[in-house]
């Protein structure tokens, strides 16, 4: 079966959010597949965090819906259906968490309300580290890994969760090359088996060797289709919010889209 025929995994329609007078999003509307995985593209301040937030079922929206697989962010959430790999202020990496406590986090919703690590918890957390090449590293503290290896620590969480799911925020800001490669060649794995993976970027370059298809966010979804298309010059000049006829190359474009600017 082809991942087109295949019913939306995530269905965000018409979603308006407000943080008091600040529209974060603005009557949003996406659809992704499984089997695929979709890249996120907007500046700072464009809605992306928020269009996670409300995936998650973290944000009430104004008015409009998001379904996960035909349920509700929170049902889903909690069946651990949704897999998360926040950016790296999101995070205390002071806390006293080891690189295995962190990854077996995503084993918390099969260990009923015991929380307590049966032998196949541990399988999946074992595999989860060794796709991720942190084996060596599983009882460092969080805090000690490099930029690159904390995001492959937060990409085992959601492996280890069996995440239908996958939702990246930003996991190739301040990663070294090998970490890249390592998340790029996991995310189409996972895809490949099924999942549903949205991952923003400022790497517009690293996008046509990781995404099958591109969304472009203006707090509304401007364009959601091919990846050569989302980054033809028009159209990254439509998402950064220039005039209609200027033409944007996708240097200029990252360059915009680490601008300091609000964070919705």
């Amino acid at each position: 079966m082809t991942a087109g025929a295949l019913a939306p995994s995530v269905e965000v329609d018409g979603l308006t959010v407000r943080y008091g007078e600040v529209t974060a999003l603005d009557e949003a509307t996406l659809q992704l597949q499984a089997g695929r995985v979709t890249g996120l593209i907007g500046m700072n301040g464009s809605g992306k965090s928020t269009l996670f937030k409300a995936i998650m079922g973290a944000v009430k929206p104004l008015h409009g819906t998001v379904r996960i697989g035909g349920t509700d962010p929170g049902r889903a959430r909690r069946q651990g259906l949704i897999g998360y790999v926040p950016q790296a202020e999101a995070v205390d990496w002071a806390f006293p968490v080891s690189v295995r406590d962190v990854v077996m986090m995503g084993r918390y919703g099969r260990m009923g309300f015991t929380r307590r690590p049966r032998a196949a918890d541990h399988r999946a957390v074992d595999e989860a580290l060794a796709r991720v090449e942190l084996t060596e590293l599983a009882h460092r503290q969080i805090g000690e890994l490099s930029g690159g290896q904390k995001k492959r620590a937060f990409v085992a969480r959601g492996i280890a969760q069996e995440a239908g799911v996958l939702l990246l925020d930003e996991p190739f800001a301040g990663v070294d090359k090998r970490s890249e490669a390592t998340i790029v060649r996991l995310l189409r794995e996972l895809a490949a088996g099924g999942a549903t993976i949205l991952v923003s970027t400022h790497d517009l370059h690293a996008v046509p060797g990781l995404a099958d298809e591109a969304a472009l966010l203006l707090r509304r979804v401007l364009f959601h289709g091919s990846v050569a298309e989302a980054l033809s010059p028009e159209r990254l000049a439509m998402a950064f919010g220039l005039a209609p006829g200027t033409a944007l190359g996708t240097h200029a474009a990252a360059e915009a889209a680490t601008d300091e600017e609000p964070r919705a």
